[in-house]
């Protein structure tokens, strides 16, 4: 899968070991930054994520802050793209199922690199339901009502 990543400084250290992750597992990762621990704002590589997802040059995005919180916001802003925050399994794979997600984000300094490990594989893994009334939800987010 092509999967674009990209951190600020507070996510850093876990997209390097999901970048890694990834690559071990086969996917096209492209990794936008940021590439060390130097404060940056979490706005640039969560716009350029969201629009890579949104034009389909990736599958798939993921974005990591310090809380995850700022990048889910600020993802959002694009339209088609369905962001999620996630921190445990549970919902990585129910945002998948049910809301199609196309960008996860998560908490660097929130979450440790087994979980968010298991969290990026099952949402990767997961496939949209398809189910007509999930369908009918996401169509009305698409439309903003």
């Amino acid at each position: 899968m092509k999967v674009m990543i990209g951190a600020d400084h507070g996510g850093y250290t876990l997209k390097q070991t999901i970048v890694d992750f990834l690559t071990e597992q086969g996917h096209d990762v492209q990794d936008v930054g940021t590439h060390d621990n130097t404060a940056c704002d979490y706005n640039d590589p969560a716009t350029e994520v969201a629009n890579a997802v949104r034009a389909g040059t990736v599958e798939r995005g993921i974005l990591i802050c310090g809380t995850g919180v700022g990048m889910s916001i600020q993802a959002n802003k694009i339209p088609g793209v369905r962001a999620a925050l996630v921190s445990d399994v549970y919902t990585a794979e129910a945002t998948r199922a049910h809301n199609d997600s196309n960008v996860l984000t998560m908490g660097g300094r929130v979450l440790g690199a087994g979980v968010a490990l298991k969290i990026v594989e099952t949402w990767l893994n997961t496939p949209f339901s398809g189910e007509v009334r999930h369908a009918r939800r996401i169509e009305k987010l698409e439309n903003n009502r």
